[in-house]
């Protein structure tokens, strides 16, 4: 029986593992340090109202001021393998409402 459970459990951590978000991995891994505190003024995750004025500039704009550095944030966040792709669906996964 314990066998039959150990099997069991480590069949939903590799099916959890496979179907992880690509995109919340990398928030996990690159953003999550200053956007869930709002460290040096970074807007937090999932703050509708924080994120809406620099949403309104657009999202060329975003994209220039992740990989060019703003304030406290350096050039490219701290993701060193994100393709502007990842860059835009990082923005949408953080400026969205928690689900």
């Amino acid at each position: 029986m314990k066998q039959w459970v150990l099997a069991a459990g480590m069949a939903l951590f590799v099916a959890g593992v496979v179907q992880a978000d690509p995109v919340e991995e990398k928030y996990e891994k690159a953003c999550k340090v200053c956007h869930v505190a709002g460290v040096a003024n970074a807007p937090k995750v999932h703050d509708i109202e924080a994120w809406k004025p620099r949403l309104d500039k657009g999202m060329d704009a975003l994209l220039a001021s992740v990989k060019n550095g703003l304030n406290a944030m350096p050039p490219g966040g701290m993701c060193s393998d994100c393709s502007d792709e990842d860059y835009k669906a990082l923005i949408k996964f953080m400026s969205s409402p928690e689900q």
